[in-house]
């Protein structure tokens, strides 16, 4: 159903003394969550799989009609995403997923892979302006997800709550450096 990537051999590659964790990099479409999570994941020695992935046939042929999904769509690609990450931190293993993760139920959903044992579920929203976002997805090719779609992931965006954990990261410099500045706020850029 979907692919991963590991990119390290083992648990806590980088011989820091904490617990794996999982890292959500999410936001609406075009806002670079597979380019910069695929970094992040390199960057760390983690786990990598795509968020969309997780999408069933029927969700993917949903958005590709230009049709934005529902919860009752969501949720069972959300619960896919969130049992990968149980099953990398049980292993022992830190491990990155691109996921829009517009909604906070969605990102409490999400959270509960993580726990005090394996580690936890952070969050970095990825932000930009709506002509920026739009521009970057009209310049796709062969993506399921239309330009007209990004007012609807807008209007369904609940950005980070003080309470969750995660921050955000403006997308205007390039991915290198947006992983450095998540890198730095993850206390992970020594």
């Amino acid at each position: 159903m979907f692919s991963t990537q590991t990119t390290s051999g083992g648990a806590d590659p980088a011989g820091t003394d904490h617990p794996p964790q999982a890292i959500v990099v999410m936001g609406v479409a075009g806002s670079g969550k597979t380019t910069v999570a695929a970094l992040l994941a390199g960057r760390l020695g983690a786990s990598f799989a795509e968020g969309d992935d997780f999408h069933s046939p029927a969700n993917v042929a949903k958005m590709a009609a230009g049709h934005p999904l529902d919860d009752d769509d969501r949720w069972p690609w959300l619960r896919g995403i969130r049992d990968w990450f149980a099953k990398e931190l049980n292993e022992g293993r830190s491990a990155v997923v691109p996921c829009s993760a517009l909604r906070r139920s969605y990102r409490d959903l999400l959270e509960t892979a993580g726990s005090e044992t394996t580690g936890p579920v952070r969050f970095v929203h990825l932000t930009g302006s709506y002509d920026l976002l739009r521009t970057r997805i009209q310049g796709r090719a062969g993506h399921f997800m239309k330009p007209e779609m990004l007012d609807s992931q807008l209007a369904a965006l609940e950005p980070l709550e003080d309470d969750e954990p995660g921050f955000g990261v403006d997308i205007t410099p390039r991915p290198d450096q947006i992983v450095d500045e998540i890198l730095r706020q993850l206390g992970e850029d020594d």
